[in-house]
């Protein structure tokens, strides 16, 4: 198993681009430190697709306990294909594996970037197999940790968009509110968009009537969507 490891970060080394290298520190909030090998996002996922068909075969554990060496070196294009293999075992995903994701959420995501892989794809796919654990993004929502709070929000971005889960979707939304961290707000900001895809009107109608405390930047990503008649109104100032 460890030969595979090997195999991947050799792939990365090979794979550096220069111009990445230099600009990557761009992405992340200053003072952040996210090591990165600076190969582009492309070549990642063509990597972590061609290197999981040797994993393929190997059980589930196993392929989530490579995964956990991928996500223990911190570097970022490691980490975003530790998501890749995980996406990967959707078809074999249990309930008892919110454990799993919750640990890599938890322990491990530094930045939004790897915030996103994972909740968008792995834990959003989970939930919509296991609804019953909405309740435990509800939990996230509520600690102190910014990547949980925005992964509360943001595993949810793909179910919105199917007009799932709106209640839900609302109830999160209120608990982070107000919430003083702009990675949080773009969070739930983004999650209230995608809901509007399907449920424009409730949305809207939730953004006005918190306009007054709802910090900006959140409502500025809730209503990117909308028409441009609603999201004046929206904007309007109390």
């Amino acid at each position: 198993m460890e030969a595979i490891i090997r195999q991947v970060r050799q792939c990365l080394q090979d794979s550096i681009d220069e111009k990445v290298l230099k600009t990557s520190g761009h992405f992340f909030k200053k003072g952040e430190s996210v090591p990165v090998y600076g190969v582009g996002m492309y070549h990642v996922g063509k990597i972590a697709k061609e290197s999981f068909k040797e994993i393929k075969e190997l059980p589930k554990a196993d392929v989530f306990a490579l995964c956990e060496e991928l996500w223990k070196s911190e570097y970022l294009e490691e980490n975003v294909i530790a998501c890749e293999w995980a996406y990967a075992l959707r078809k074999k995903y249990t309930p008892e594996d919110i454990h799993v994701f919750k640990h890599w959420l938890q322990d491990y995501v530094n930045n939004w970037g790897t915030c996103d892989t994972l909740c968008n794809h792995t834990i959003g796919t989970f939930v919509e197999m296991y609804p019953e654990f909405i309740s435990e993004l509800k939990e996230w929502a509520t600690s102190e940790s910014r990547w949980m709070k925005r992964g509360a929000a943001v595993s949810l971005i793909i179910p919105a968009r199917k007009g799932l889960f709106f209640g839900d979707i609302l109830q999160i939304a209120t608990t982070l509110l107000h919430d003083k961290d702009d990675l949080v707000q773009k969070g739930y900001g983004w999650m209230l968009k995608a809901a509007s895809e399907a449920y424009q009107k409730e949305v809207f109608d939730f953004v006005v009537s918190h306009r007054a405390t709802m910090p900006r930047t959140a409502l500025r990503y809730a209503i990117e969507k909308m028409p441009q008649e609603l999201r004046k109104e929206a904007m309007k100032k109390e």
